[in-house]
C-alpha cells in the first residue's frame, strides 16, 4: 500500500517545528533596509549583507522595550537578538527580534556575560552571602530618578498597602555615562545615614529601581565597581530593574531581585496587608459577636427597665382595685343579706335543739333502764340462783336442752354442767 502524500500544511508544520526548535535565541548583524512600521506600534525590516537578506519583525511590546528603534534608519548596522518563527500561511519565516543595537554598542551583551561570569566566580553572586530581606520594614530608601515612572509606581502601591511605612528618596541618575557614580553615589550616602541614625531612624532595606528599557538603558545597573558596593551593602537591598524579561549585574548580586518596582512594593507591604486583611476580618467578627452579645444583655435587662417595671406595678394596683372593690358593702347587699338569713335559721335551730335534746335524752334514759331490767329478768345465771343447772358439750358448746338432743351422745362425748358457783365434767353411760 502507498504512502499517503504529505499535505502542505503537514510539511510546513514540520519545518516550523524544525526550525523554531533550532533557532529559539540567536543574534544576527547585518544592514537594515525596508524599515516600516505599522499603524498598530510593529516595526518590519530587513536584516541583509552583500549575501543574503533575513525578514524581521519587532512586534509592539518589545519596541517599547527597545527605545534605540526611534532612531534606528535604512542603512543602519545593528546587532539583533530574538527567535526564529515560521509563518505558515505564507511558508516564510522571520527574525522576531526581542531586542536592538547599533552596531558598535552591541557588544554590550558580550560584556555583560562576561562580567557575569568573573563575577559569579568571584562569590558575588553566592547565595550564602545573601540575607532576607524584613517581613515588617518601617523605613526604606529608594535609589531612583526623582521624578521617574518607576518611583510613581512604587509609590503609589506602599501608599495603596501600606499602613506605617516611611519610603525616603535618594535621588541618583539611573542612564547614561554619569549614571553609575551617581547610584554608588546614592548608595554611600544611605548607607553613611543608616549607620549615623538613631535605631528608629535606620533603614531596613534599600531598594535600587529603575524602568524597563533596551540593554544600553539599563547599562548603570552592569557597572563591575556598584555590584562590589552592592555586596559590600551593610543593609539588605532589593534590585528591581526594568522589566521581568531583563536582568541586570545588581539584580544578581542584590539579596532579592524583583522584576518590576511595583512588584518591590508589593513584596516590602505584603505582610503589612496581610495583617491589615486580618484586622479587618477580626473587626467585622468582632463586631458580630458584640452586636450578638449586646442584644443578649438587652433582652435580660428589658424586664428590669424602670418602664418595664412602671408597668407591672399600674397592672398590679388595677388589680388590687378590682379586689378593694369586690369588698365594697354597697355592693354584695344582695350576699351579705342571704348570709344574714341562714344565721337567723342556724340560731333557731340551736335553740330548738337546747329546749328539746333534754326531753329527749330522758325519754331515752327511761327507755334503756326498762331494756336492762328485761335484759335481768331473762338472763340465764338468774335461774340458777334458784337451784337450777344446764347441761352443755364441751367441744361444741351446744346446750342439751332435750331428750333428742342426749340420746345422740356418745361415750366420747364430755358433758359440762354449769351450777351457780361452778361447772362440772361428765361422761354419758349406756346400759
Amino acid at each position: 500500500m502507498r504512502n499517503a502524500t504529505p499535505s502542505v500544511a503537514q510539511v510546513i508544520g514540520k519545518v516550523k517545528n524544525l526550525i523554531e526548535g533550532s533557532f529559539r535565541n540567536i543574534s544576527v548583524a547585518g544592514e537594515v533596509t525596508n524599515l516600516s512600521r505599522s499603524a498598530t506600534g510593529h516595526v518590519y525590516f530587513t536584516l541583509s549583507d552583500s549575501q543574503a537578506a533575513l525578514s524581521c519583525a519587532l512586534f509592539k511590546m518589545d519596541a517599547f522595550r527597545n527605545p534605540a528603534i526611534k532612531n534606528i534608519k535604512d542603512g543602519d548596522k545593528v546587532i539583533c537578538s530574538g527567535p526564529i518563527g515560521v509563518y505558515a500561511k505564507r511558508g516564510t519565516f522571520q527574525l522576531v527580534v526581542k531586542s536592538i543595537a547599533p552596531v558598535g554598542k552591541g557588544d554590550l551583551k558580550e560584556q555583560f556575560e562576561i562580567l557575569k561570569k568573573r563575577l559569579a566566580g568571584e562569590g558575588l553572586f553566592d547565595i550564602d552571602h545573601k540575607v532576607s530581606i524584613p517581613t515588617l520594614p518601617k523605613r526604606i530608601a529608594v535609589i531612583t530618578a526623582e521624578h521617574g515612572a518607576a518611583l510613581q509606581d512604587f509609590l503609589q502601591v506602599t501608599s495603596r498597602r501600606s499602613l506605617w511605612m516611611d519610603v525616603v528618596v535618594i535621588p541618583a541618575l539611573v542612564q547614561g555615562d554619569r549614571a553609575p557614580e551617581s547610584i554608588r553615589h546614592a548608595l554611600t550616602k544611605a548607607i553613611k545615614y543608616h549607620l549615623q541614625a538613631t535605631e528608629d531612624k535606620k533603614f531596613d532595606v534599600i531598594v535600587l529601581t529603575r524602568g524597563g528599557g533596551s540593554l544600553e538603558d539599563l547599562w548603570a545597573f552592569n557597572d563591575e565597581a556598584l555590584a562590589w558596593d552592592i555586596y559590600n551593602c551593610p543593609i539588605p537591598i532589593i534590585s528591581a530593574v526594568g522589566h521581568e524579561v531583563d536582568f541586570s549585574i545588581s539584580d544578581m548580586v542584590a539579596d532579592l531581585r524583583c522584576e518590576t518596582p511595583s512588584a518591590a512594593a508589593e513584596i516590602l507591604s505584603n505582610t503589612q496587608n496581610t495583617l491589615l486583611s486580618k484586622l479587618e476580618s477580626n473587626k467585622k467578627i468582632l463586631s458580630y459577636y458584640g452586636d450578638s452579645i449586646l442584644g443578649e444583655m438587652r433582652e435580660k435587662v428589658a424586664p428590669l427597665s424602670p418602664e418595664k417595671l412602671l408597668g407591672i406595678f399600674y397592672q398590679r394596683l388595677g388589680e388590687l382595685k378590682d379586689r378593694l372593690g369586690e369588698c365594697r358593702l354597697d355592693n354584695r347587699l344582695v350576699e351579705l343579706t342571704g348570709y344574714h338569713e341562714k344565721l337567723m335559721r342556724l340560731e333557731d335551730c340551736s335553740t330548738q335543739l337546747k329546749d328539746s335534746l333534754p326531753k329527749r335524752l330522758k325519754e331515752l334514759s327511761d327507755k334503756l333502764e326498762r331494756n336492762n331490767h328485761v335484759l335481768k329478768v331473762l338472763d340465764p345465771n338468774n335461774v340458777l340462783e334458784r337451784g337450777y343447772s344446764y347441761v352443755r358439750t364441751k367441744e361444741g358448746q351446744n346446750v342439751i336442752s332435750n331428750q333428742k338432743d342426749f340420746n345422740n351422745l356418745t361415750e366420747n362425748d364430755k358433758l359440762e354442767i354449769h351450777f351457780r358457783d361452778g361447772k362440772g365434767e361428765v361422761r354419758p353411760c349406756r346400759q
